[in-house]
């Protein structure tokens, strides 16, 4: 059992808070913590995934972890208490910024508008988060929120009311499903933001469901940007990783990878899959996806632009139109970072740009590679027909060829 996963207790009841449920006014006063060893050197951390297990089913599911901080930023004031005093930084950039108290946009004011377009999503054996895209209905999700739960979904509003949901798609590749929740209208919307204007620093609100808790909100900042999250390769006793089926499986399965994702600081837990990652605008910004296993306070969420290029293809058409590159990879050994192709595709994109066998990719559009996660992340947040630059090493010469990505077959 992981330690981020409630007890589980034959009892029933509060297995989140111990045996007893907590009292008004009290606490129970936790004895000297002794400080955790150092992590062994060269060990990778692992994630769980942020569905919320049901009936006992275990949360736990554990991955491979490499990533690339890009951009900057500040971090914004908050309310740190009634009366007083907030010292604010001076953001040199255009991103938006929580308020104090006097101000126009406080913590509370963006999660009251937020929070009627934030539902939570109950299946058959998990509970997940989802954001409304229509007034009619249409939510979008992580895939491994609805994977494995059949036609028995039910959406819970943030005014208490319930409806029950079809999937409309899902996309494994990128852990994103759209539901329809049937016989609703005059939905709250979210907002859209624009998830490459992020800068490291900047202020973000996570809402969900975690633990069953819905309307959940907490908060944070960005913490980095363009990160590689491996989930996968995991057992039956385990929360299956995106698109691999439902729980309770006995073999062993293959790993998933999701390029580009955001990092926050804002708690997530287990049933925030799904839920919003706003800003201080209010505007979705990500869906909050993954956390890691052994770390505090780090957190992961698709962008939201991957989220909109998906989900409108899942909307109109049903399925998502990939982009294909046609390399195999591995990690690099040497004392250069990067990504080992070990074969070129006959006809595939990356052999009419004159890439090789035995070529070292150092970097793919705008992302520094640290190994063969982060290119198969990265292509799979590119459009069919983008042109992306890709700088590789030959024979110890660095050279840089255009790329354009074809529709994978």
């Amino acid at each position: 059992m992981d330690a981020n996963a409630p007890r589980e207790d034959s009892a029933g009841g509060w297995s989140q808070f111990g045996d007893k449920p907590p009292t008004t006014g009290t606490f129970t006063r936790p004895g000297p913590v002794l400080p955790p060893p150092p992590p062994p050197q060269r060990q990778r951390a692992g994630f769980v995934l942020t569905r919320k297990a049901v009936a006992g089913l275990a949360l736990a599911a554990f991955a491979a972890l490499t990533a690339t901080a890009l951009g900057g930023g500040a971090v914004g004031a908050y309310v740190a208490g009634a009366g007083q005093p907030v010292p604010t930084v001076t953001k040199t950039v255009a991103s938006p910024v929580f308020r104090t108290a006097s101000g126009q946009l406080t913590v509370a004011q963006v999660a009251e508008k937020v929070q009627p377009s934030v539902v939570m999503i109950q299946g058959q054996s998990a509970e997940g988060s989802g954001v409304v895209l229509s007034e009619d209905g249409l939510i979008l999700t992580n895939n491994h929120v609805v994977s494995g739960q059949g036609r028995q979904l039910t959406v819970k509003f943030s005014d208490g009311k319930t409806a029950k949901a079809t999937v409309v798609g899902t996309d494994p590749a990128t852990d994103l499903a759209v539901i329809r929740a049937e016989g609703v209208s005059g939905l709250a919307k979210v907002t859209l933001g624009d998830s490459d204007q992020l800068k490291v620093g900047d202020d973000v609100l996570a809402l969900g469901s975690p633990l069953g808790l819905d309307g959940t909100v907490t908060s944070g900042i960005i913490s980095a940007l363009d990160r590689t999250v491996t989930a996968g390769g995991g057992r039956g006793d385990q929360q299956l990783p995106p698109g691999l089926g439902g729980q309770g499986q006995s073999q062993a399965e293959e790993p998933t990878t999701l390029g580009g994702m955001i990092q926050t600081d804002a708690a997530i837990n287990p049933g925030n899959s799904g839920g919003a990652l706003v800003n201080a605008a209010g505007e979705l910004v990500g869906i909050n996806s993954a956390v890691a296993a052994d770390g505090v306070n780090l957190g992961f969420a698709i962008p939201v632009n991957t989220a909109k290029q998906v989900s409108e293809q899942l909307i109109s058409k049903g399925k998502v139109t990939h982009a294909f590159l046609g390399v195999s990879v591995t990690d690099a050994t040497g004392d250069v970072p990067g990504a080992l192709i070990r074969q070129v595709s006959a006809g595939s994109p990356a052999e009419k740009a004159g890439l090789k066998q035995g070529d070292l990719i150092t970097k793919i559009g705008a992302t520094a590679v640290s190994g063969g996660d982060t290119v198969v992340g990265q292509v799979r947040g590119f459009k069919v027909g983008q042109q992306v630059p890709v700088t590789y090493q030959r024979d110890g010469k660095t050279d840089t060829v255009t790329v354009t990505m074809e529709e994978k077959k």
